[in-house]
């Protein structure tokens, strides 16, 4: 198992285990869904990414991971055909020891854990979370040719405060097509007013609960025979596609204004 050490109460893991890699192909998995209500900071001006230097990402998981393995499997495919990934994980944070950071650290990634049971209230918790998000980049604020940095939330069920989101732009997923069934019960909601097609958004996070700046989606249609769990493994399916191609494309660079998010062509 990982060794261990705390820098105050955060948890820094290095190392490797022995969880096993799953694929995104065709693989059912207990996927994240919804993140529950964020702040962000949104900015109008374009983070620009020079063509030498892949984006930097920092995952930030609660649970069993698959998010982040759909990312892990496509920087990792890139390399296997010779190929530079447009972006780079740079290191898996959590709120709890959770099979994510497993699979992060069989992948060789660094992680950290911030857990609010040791902090006196949230904002301190929020505060050591910016803190640890923003030393896992590598960052030299004097280097104009300095990657930008994305913190992707991939099912990390803690509210992030605005300490945290006035440093980092986060992107979130969620099982439905927003702004139809915000919350925590997407796919249950969806199937209990009859739609006929639901689907997947991925979204910039602001302070509401999935009411950020919509970046792209994905539909899936509702079968007779569906029910909560076979309608949201199909949407995890295009949920993981969608993740992976929003990175990529984040990496040519991106500006927020308003409701508008607009990706560097």
């Amino acid at each position: 198992m990982s060794s261990q050490r705390t820098l105050g109460e955060v948890m820094t893991h290095t190392g490797a285990c022995s969880f096993p890699p799953l694929r995104t192909t065709g693989l059912a998995v207990a996927a994240s869904s919804s993140a529950v209500g964020r702040v962000v900071h949104v900015s109008a001006t374009p983070q620009l990414r020079p063509d030498t230097r892949p984006l930097e990402v920092v995952v930030l998981v609660s649970g069993s991971g698959s998010l982040l393995q759909a990312l892990i499997d496509a920087e990792a495919d890139a390399a296997a055909r010779g190929q530079r990934s447009p972006f780079t994980i740079v290191a898996v944070g959590a709120d709890r020891e959770c099979a994510g950071l497993q699979r992060a650290m069989l992948a060789g990634i660094p992680t950290f854990v911030v857990d609010t049971a040791h902090f006196a209230d949230r904002d301190a918790w929020d505060e050591a979370l910016a803190d640890a998000i923003e030393r896992s980049f590598d960052d030299d604020s004097d280097d104009p040719d300095a990657p930008p940095h994305l913190v992707v939330s991939a099912g990390f069920m803690k509210i992030l405060g605005a300490t945290t989101l006035a440093r980092h732009t986060v992107i979130n997923t969620h099982p439905a097509l927003l702004p139809s069934f915000p919350g925590a019960h997407g796919v249950r909601d969806a199937l209990a007013h009859g739609v006929k097609i639901t689907g997947t958004t991925c979204h910039v996070v602001d302070a509401g609960v999935d009411t950020g700046p919509i970046i792209a989606q994905r539909a899936v249609e509702v079968r007779a025979d569906d029910d909560e769990d076979s309608l949201h493994e199909r949407i995890k399916v295009e949920e993981r596609d969608m993740l992976v191609d929003v990175v990529r494309r984040f990496a040519r660079g991106w500006s927020i204004n308003g409701r508008t998010v607009l990706i560097n062509e």
